[in-house]
């Protein structure tokens, strides 16, 4: 077999995207590793669990860290546990296929209140668990790609619902977090390794179809919330029907530019509350689903208000498929947006007051010195009516 064959053979071995535990203070696991070991199947052995000890005692007796006798104390806390059973065989040991690698954590419990003691008394402890035990779904996984993991860096959602149809491309690689290495594999795949290497404790469903008709009832059982992060503006009102139905509240982000676009649409108290806040009107799945680009595009900047939509933004919508083949993104926007819809879920789910509409989080208009002044409020207002010219709004 010549190289290009082994290449091609190689490429072709799919990895699978969910992480392995082992109890070793149990003889099955210990022989499942020791098979892995000698099978060559791990190229990396992560081991820092008495750390892990470590800052889970300070944590547990904060009033000690900063004193005299903390490292005695601390000594001999681990000398108890020694004698009850060796640093290899306590804890978890994770096992990610991805990156061979093998990881040695404390169990779930202690695991998430180290994870997330640096929160306090930021997020507090109800809030934290509140946020915890939730069931999350993002549709989209671009920028969704941006909230899962700003969810999770937060200690948010231990279960999460992922969906999109579409593969990693190079081109995506200036707003989804992930690099080379993940060319190709499923983009709900790729958000769900970044999610387990975080918290390996998660429980993700994903689905790799996208979402559909068939599949809508299926994700969104068992969620409490619903995070739209879809470019298919008919499946966007799909989500909203079957949220509406279910009475789960929605959060959507948008890039604009280098900004971000927050709209929240609370089904859970709003029974008759229009879809997209009625800027659309009123519309059909059917309708939307048989938009061309142009009625497309022309429905998006009806919904965003073609006032929003930043100069650049305008100028470059334009220029599709002459100078450019789609519209422009980028990363620094999909990471306001993860922030921004991470607080707003985090919100929304310990029931805190929160804007009930839309926002505008506008680097923009922060950090411009002139943004602003006479000049470029024309500016502005000159190329909306540039837009709403050219979409008949």
């Amino acid at each position: 077999m010549d190289l290009e064959q082994q290449l091609a053979q190689a490429s072709g071995k799919k990895t699978p995207h969910l992480p392995s535990f082992f109890d070793l203070s149990k003889e099955k696991d210990i022989t499942a590793v020791k098979k892995l070991l000698s099978e060559k199947d791990v190229s990396s052995v992560i081991d820092d669990y008495e750390e892990e000890e470590k800052e889970l005692f300070g944590i547990m007796n904060p009033s000690k860290v900063y004193t005299d006798g903390f490292e005695r104390e601390f000594q001999a806390y681990r000398e108890k546990l020694n004698r009850a059973s060796p640093a290899w065989q306590r804890g978890v040991w994770v096992y990610y296929p991805w990156r061979n690698t093998l990881s040695h954590i404390l169990p779930e419990k202690d695991f998430y209140t180290v994870r997330t003691a640096r929160n306090r008394n930021l997020i507090t402890a109800e809030e934290q668990q509140k946020f915890y035990n939730a069931t999350v779904g993002i549709a989209g996984l671009s920028v969704g790609s941006s909230i899962a993991l700003a969810l999770t860096l937060q200690g948010g959602p231990k279960k999460m619902k992922l969906a999109d149809m579409d593969n990693l491309a190079l081109s995506n690689t200036n707003r989804v977090l992930a690099g080379v290495e993940s060319l190709g594999i499923p983009k709900v795949e790729v958000a769900a390794r970044r999610i387990y290497e975080i918290n390996p404790y998660s429980k993700i469903k994903l689905f790799p179809e996208g979402l559909t008709q068939k599949n809508i009832s299926s994700f969104f059982e068992g969620l409490d919330i619903v995070v739209d992060e879809l470019d298919n503006i008919a499946v966007k009102y799909l989500l909203r029907e079957e949220a509406k139905k279910k009475k789960i509240p929605v959060v959507m982000g948008a890039d604009n530019g280098d900004n971000a676009v927050i709209d929240i649409e609370r089904y859970d108290i709003e029974s008759d509350l229009e879809f997209f806040h009625g800027r659309l009107g009123k519309v059909t799945y059917e309708e939307l689903s048989k938009l061309d680009k142009f009625g497309i595009g022309k429905t998006i900047t009806k919904h965003i208000g073609p006032e929003n939509v930043t100069v650049r933004m305008q100028e470059s919508l334009l220029e599709m498929g002459k100078t450019i083949v789609s519209w422009p993104q980028l990363g620094g926007a999909a990471m306001i947006n993860g922030a921004a819809i991470a607080y707003s879920v985090r919100k929304i789910l310990n029931g805190q007051l929160l804007e009930e509409n839309r926002t505008l989080v506008s680097l923009d208009e922060k950090l411009v010195p002139d943004y602003f002044s006479d000049a470029e409020k024309v500016k502005r207002e000159s190329a909306a009516n540039v837009f709403r010219k050219m979409f008949g709004l």
